[in-house]
């Protein structure tokens, strides 16, 4: 089984984690921190100008830095569909 990993920043610290994507949809992304019992659940959603996606996991800001229109494209790619025009 292959997880879908995903790049977030941590916005007080800068830093960058590897998340593991439980479900990705245009307007929620749902995400997994840590490993074992000692993970934690996180929603992600749009910010209001639709440029990045934020969310909180135990106190700390953590943003995947990517429009909606690059999450829409990567929904679609995964999907498989093609939008084949005659």
């Amino acid at each position: 089984m292959n997880d879908e990993k995903i790049k977030v920043r941590v916005t007080a610290s800068g830093q960058l984690l590897d998340v593991v994507v439980l479900n990705k949809r245009l307007d929620l992304i749902q995400v997994v921190l840590g490993e074992g019992i000692h993970n934690v659940r996180c929603d992600l959603s749009p910010t209001r100008s639709g440029m990045a996606y934020v969310g909180n996991a135990m106190g700390r800001e953590i943003v995947y830095e990517r429009s909606r229109e690059q999450v829409k494209a990567d929904l679609v790619r995964a999907s498989g569909i093609r939008d084949f025009k005659r």
